[in-house]
């Protein structure tokens, strides 16, 4: 009993120091992948491109798509009057490196249209490139998880 709860104790302990160990460039990189998905669900797509740059990349549902395709995509042809979309993340790993960024992370939507809900999870990576001192979404790898 007492092994199991030494090992119980280094493994809170482990934890926590793997928790502690993320830099506040770590937080500011991750911060933009959120502000992004801020702005696609408020279909803001100035914000959007705030966040990207210019010549991102993103694949998704097996398609590449630019900038152009999701503004289209996500908020052109989302004219849901009632629309909400609520954004959790688990970010898994986290590497910065001068002016370049990845990021892996696990996240679920829960979107609310026209009083329907759906819940959405997807595995990411994410590249970003630090450009005139702020950080933006360069490349953006999706995999859908689960729909319901």
């Amino acid at each position: 009993m007492q092994k199991i709860n030494l090992l119980l104790v280094l493994l809170l302990l482990s934890s926590i120091t793997l928790a502690q160990t993320t830099s506040s460039e770590q937080v500011i990189v991750q911060q933009t992948i959120v502000k992004l998905f801020d702005a696609l669900s408020n279909r803001d797509s100035v914000s959007l491109k705030a966040w990207s740059t210019a010549d991102i990349t993103l694949y998704e549902y097996g398609e590449l798509w630019n900038i152009d395709t999701l503004i289209h995509k996500a908020i052109k042809l989302n004219t849901a009057k009632e629309f909400v979309r609520t954004n959790t993340f688990e970010f898994i790993h986290t590497t910065v490196d001068n002016k370049m960024a990845l990021v892996n992370y696990l996240l679920q939507s829960v979107i609310m249209r026209d009083g329907k809900q759906a819940t959405v999870q997807w595995l990411e990576t994410v590249v970003l490139i630090k450009e005139r001192n702020q950080w933006k979404v360069k490349h953006l790898h999706s995999t859908l998880i689960k729909r319901s």
